[in-house]
């Protein structure tokens, strides 16, 4: 039936031919003319046609036998287009098997990272989210700085290159999952990349389209700006052809020499001409009912398509043209159902069969078929929703015809979708089948009652903004919407401002919990909320000192708060205050004793400050209170690695893998001990599945080249350093670990020359001007080894590293060969 409608609709399509012919004729100019176009963007006010047109140029695509795409106000970031883009692939044959393997592994980084933070109580963790850039990110090793000693803070090394530089004079290799969670689009891009490369070789054509652009463009404009003009991600398949589709008109600015590869489809309403055919299409050929449409609809397509449908024989039937032609439409329809189908199938956002049982009364029930074959309604990704020219109308007319009806069928609505999210249990904010429920119900509660439903939604939105830009985003769009159909004005404003704020992605809502503070809705325990929140978003940015400022806000408001100690502990073990972490945690494990989050967090203060045994101790203490936690066994593995018992280190990898067999960060490290202990088969197992798991982390490739260095394999070795650093540049632990492969290979000028690289990445790289040093001594330059070792000193005397003696050769089994680095700070 679906197909059938589609037909139908597609069979009816006048108007825009210059539009199509200059699209269609774009695919008989080869790509090396200067005259071929790799972007198409459709322009123009709402009711114009551009969703219809969007939907004739693909079939157009189609029909040249092209690979097509299609995405709308559906997707709320770059991550859900591409999981959208590689859905529409699959269904024509062409599945993006390595693109939606990284959009799983980025899904679930960023689940567990969310659940880290959502934490206990009221508040966030922000313990938790160094668990989301380290360890529940399957990532807390941080390649790139070499060995340094264990008095260096290693904590900071989890945060950030910039930060790494100004306190420790080192920059950090990338930990992979953390930036896919922090930076997803630098991780997936090359990747989709990669795959539209692949699939483009087997079409003639690749076709994408973005609608809504209006919506999307927010997020999408800057992305697609880079793939189509830069190499930043790598170059796109030449027969790559984007189409995108908003109200807007395209910006000159944002776009450089738009005119050599752009082309702009403006749209205006119909000529007379165009709208004639229309209504001829229909059957309306009476002159003076073609005049009356003409003037009603403004000869705007929707709504031409609209009155058209009723096929009006006089004038009479189209009524005053003064009126609405929503109004006409309703007053063509003979049967009350039907009229009052319509109406109240406008109510909700979007629609599929059970929300419209939900929405309509009476002998309605059945007539969502009817509904979905009309002119105004458009297909969204298996459900329909109403062209916004004609809902919006049909809002307002509910509003102020009936309004105890319009209230009462936005309360029905609420209604049911309460009972919708009940039904998906308690996962909550971070859970799909439970948040879009939620969302829909807080528009309804708010079309119903503006007033007494704002306070519950602000409250909600803590939550929403805490699970990050995408979630908040919807939040606020609800808001914005609700003001729009209900007529609040400030309901609207303070929406499209929260929207506004929530473009800087990289803010993570912080603005949006500064614009919170300042309503009167907010009780003392909801301030206490936001600080919370609004300090782990601070966290994320690296703003500790802001960080802590918030906390200390919510302590002042609620001195017992076990949230706020907690992430207060973890800010004050970012910038290296130990003492301060653990009195937080002391007051943490009062407040809520019996319970492992502190325990653990002081097992893991301690271990980052370098006290193994400490660490040890604590953490077995938070093992006894949650022994199923693979990441506690995983953060105990380590500093019983960093202690020099690789027995136990490997018991507690190996357990912690029982319980998570995709924990890659703890198949790294015991890939690391199983190298040093000489068993290089199974070390290389480890690291063959972690690749697997996480195919572009380069720290991966590191430590299969130290494991090829340990077994004295020197030319693997040095290939797989060279893979790594292919993928970073700038990861300077790889440039030392190479140098030693290479001096060991006999290719001293090649050793130094990468050490040289990873000092002028890393100025403060003591253990690389360590091994410069013996390297010119070696070499009988014994002027050149004092120099080097005099800025070791100097170096390690700025960290807090003391002086000691040249180190042996890393490859040396006697050497732990193990950096620093944050570990996986287990869950809340």
């Amino acid at each position: 039936m679906q197909e059938l409608i589609r037909r139908r609709k597609r069979a009816g399509f006048v108007g825009r031919r210059d539009e199509l012919a200059v699209f269609q004729g774009n695919f008989d100019v080869p790509v090396e003319d200067e005259r071929h176009r790799f972007v198409f963007r459709v322009h123009g006010n709402a009711g114009v046609g551009k969703t219809f047109l969007v939907r004739e140029l693909e079939q157009a695509a189609l029909e040249r036998g092209a690979l097509t795409a299609y995405t709308d106000e559906g997707v709320d970031s770059v991550p859900e287009a591409l999981g959208a883009i590689s859905a529409r692939f699959a269904r024509q044959g062409w599945p993006l098997k390595a693109l939606d393997k990284i959009l799983a592994t980025y899904r679930q980084r960023r689940y567990e990272a969310e659940a880290a933070g959502a934490g206990a109580g009221s508040g966030p963790s922000a313990g938790a989210v160094v668990a989301a850039r380290a360890g529940l990110a399957g990532v807390g090793l941080v390649p790139g700085v070499g060995v340094l000693a264990s008095t260096v803070d290693p904590v900071q090394l989890a945060e950030g290159a910039e930060r790494l530089r100004a306190a420790l004079s080192a920059r950090l290799g990338r930990q992979e999952d953390v930036q896919l969670v922090l930076d997803p689009l630098r991780v997936l891009t090359p990747v989709f990349v990669e795959e539209l490369g692949r699939v483009a070789a087997h079409a003639p054509w690749v076709v994408l389209f973005f609608d809504t652009y209006e919506r999307t463009g927010a997020f999408l404009d800057g992305w697609l700006r880079d793939l189509v003009t830069t190499d930043r991600y790598g170059g796109l398949p030449a027969n790559t052809v984007l189409t995108l589709s908003g109200q807007s008109r395209p910006d000159p600015l944002h776009w450089p020499a738009a005119a050599d590869y752009v082309a702009d489809l403006p749209l205006d309403p119909f000529t007379e001409e165009e709208a004639r055919q229309l209504l001829a299409s229909k059957g309306v050929l009476e002159e003076d009912v073609v005049r009356d449409v003409l003037r009603l609809s403004g000869r705007l397509p929707v709504l031409v398509s609209t009155l058209a449908g009723s096929r009006p024989a006089t004038p009479g039937d189209i009524g005053d043209p003064s009126a609405t032609a929503v109004e006409r439409f309703l007053k063509w329809e003979p049967d009350p159902v039907r009229r009052s189908a319509a109406l109240e199938g406008a109510l909700p956002r979007r629609l599929d069969e059970d929300v419209f049982r939900a929405a309509v009364s009476g002998d309605a029930a059945g007539l969502f078929d009817w509904l979905r074959s009309l002119p105004f309604v458009r297909d969204q990704g298996g459900r329909i929703k109403y062209h916004d020219v004609v809902r919006a109308p049909m809002q307002r007319l509910q509003r102020t015809a009936s309004p105890q009806r319009w209230r009462a069928g936005h309360e029905r609505l609420a209604a049911w979708y309460a009972q919708e999210r009940a039904a998906a249990g308690d996962g909550r904010w971070r859970d799909e089948s439970w948040r879009e429920p939620r969302l829909e119900e807080l528009y309804h509660r708010l079309c119903a009652d503006p007033a007494g439903a704002f306070g519950v939604v602000l409250r909600d939105g803590i939550e929403a903004c805490r699970q990050g830009t995408v979630t908040a985003r919807r939040w606020a769009r609800v808001i914005a919407e609700a003001g729009e159909d209900a007529n609040r004005e400030p309901l609207r404003k303070w929406g499209a401002a929260c929207l506004a704020a929530l473009d800087a992605e990289r803010r993570h809502a912080i603005d949006v919990l500064g614009m919170m503070l300042a309503r009167p809705e907010l009780t003392d325990g909801d301030r206490v909320a936001v600080h919370i929140a609004r300090a782990w978003g601070y966290f994320r940015t690296e703003a500790y000192e802001d960080s802590l400022a918030d906390y200390r806000r919510a302590l002042t408001l609620d001195a017992s708060c076990a949230d706020a100690h907690h992430g207060r502990a973890v800010a004050h073990r970012a910038v290296g205050d130990h003492a301060a972490a653990l009195a937080d945690l002391d007051r943490l494990e009062e407040l809520e004793p019996g319970r492992p989050r502190a325990p653990r967090e002081r097992g893991e203060t301690h271990r980052r400050a370098g006290r193994y045994e400490e660490a040890v101790a604590e953490l077995g203490r938070a093992l006894a209170l949650d022994p199923a936690d693979a990441l506690i066994l995983g953060s105990r593995g380590q500093a019983w690695a960093q202690l020099g018992r690789p027995a136990e280190a490997l018991e507690d990898f190996d357990r912690a893998l029982l319980i998570d067999p995709d924990y890659g960060w703890a198949l790294v490290r015991r890939a690391h001990v199983r190298g040093l202990l000489g068993d290089t088969e199974d070390a290389l197992a480890d690291l063959d599945r972690a690749e697997r798991l996480s195919p572009s982390w380069a720290w991966v490739l590191g430590e299969r080249g130290d494991v090829y260095r340990f077994a004295g394999r020197y030319e693997e070795a040095v290939a797989a350093y060279g893979r790594a650093l292919a993928l970073d540049p700038g990861y300077a632990w790889a440039l030392g670990s190479r140098a030693v492969a290479l001096a060991e290979l006999g290719r001293v000028p090649e050793a130094l020359a990468d050490l040289d690289r990873a000092v002028a990445l890393v100025p403060g790289y003591v253990w690389a001007y360590q091994q410069r040093a013996r390297l010119h001594r070696a070499q009988g330059r014994e002027e050149e080894a004092l120099a080097d070792l005099a800025r070791a000193a100097r170096a390690g005397a700025a960290q807090g590293i003391p002086p000691g003696p040249l180190p042996a050769d890393e490859g040396d089994p006697a050497y732990p060969g193990i950096p620093p680095e944050p570990g996986p700070t287990p869950r809340p």
